[in-house]
């Protein structure tokens, strides 16, 4: 399982030699255990417990751990979403489920970037950093620029932050494409990464119903992925810059 990241109960079976009932009992009893997750289409991952079970452990990359949340988010969502880490002032997309059955299709930013200060999955991290470390990260540069070359009000985002901590989530409505609207949640830093995801909509889905039940759906999953994670990998720190 750590290995390839997940197993299906045939795929335990065999490399067990058992039949895939008795494979799927034991893979049931690992994940209550908390040695494995439960993805969608019956695959399982390692869970906390698993990743901290001997030395010579293979860790698979933290978006691929992040996958069945990804999976739950998106069946609770049924809009496209995303997993995100945020580097300096930059949010890189590192794992993505397109919503492919609705009117109007959104495309993958998988392997995008973007502003931080701009995107949805940006500003809820930003919003878990202490003001002097935000105004760190956009300090000006040697050459008199702040990083991007972009331009705009560190008070107004500031502001927006603040906005951030006390709803629990961060919204963009068209601020990096035109007719996209996106919410999403920070997961804080895990592993070492500041991680976040998000959920992405036509602004013809957008209203006061769709932006409850989205926000509602990240806070959910937010709960499990931290859950999923043993306490010495979490790490609210509000001072890294």
């Amino acid at each position: 399982m750590a290995s390839q990241g997940s197993v299906s109960v045939t795929e335990a079976a065999k490399h067990l030699d058992v039949n895939p009932s008795t494979s799927s009992r034991i893979l049931a009893t690992i994940e209550a255990d908390g040695f494995a997750v439960r993805g969608e289409k019956q695959r399982f991952f390692p869970g906390a417990s698993a990743l901290h079970f001997g030395q010579t452990l293979v860790t698979p990359p933290l978006h691929e751990r992040l996958r069945p949340h990804l999976e739950r988010l998106f069946s609770l969502a049924h809009e496209t979403v995303h997993v995100a880490t945020l580097v300096g002032t930059t949010v890189h997309h590192n794992d993505c489920i397109v919503a492919t059955d609705r009117a109007l299709i959104l495309a993958s930013r998988l392997g995008k970037r973007l502003p931080a200060h701009l995107a949805s999955s940006g500003k809820a991290m930003l919003a878990d950093l202490a003001p002097a470390v935000v105004n760190a990260r956009y300090a000006p540069t040697d050459q008199g620029s702040i990083p991007q070359a972009v331009v705009f009000n560190l008070r107004d985002l500031h502001e927006e932050l603040d906005k951030v901590r006390k709803q629990g989530f961060a919204v963009n409505v068209e601020s990096t494409e035109q007719g996209l609207v996106a919410l999403a949640v920070s997961l804080g830093h895990i592993g070492g990464e500041h991680m976040a995801l998000s959920v992405a909509l036509p602004l013809a889905r957008y209203s006061a119903t769709s932006r409850r039940e989205i926000s509602d759906a990240l806070r959910t999953v937010r709960h499990e992925a931290q859950a999923a994670f043993s306490p010495d990998e979490i790490a609210q720190n509000t001072d890294m810059v």
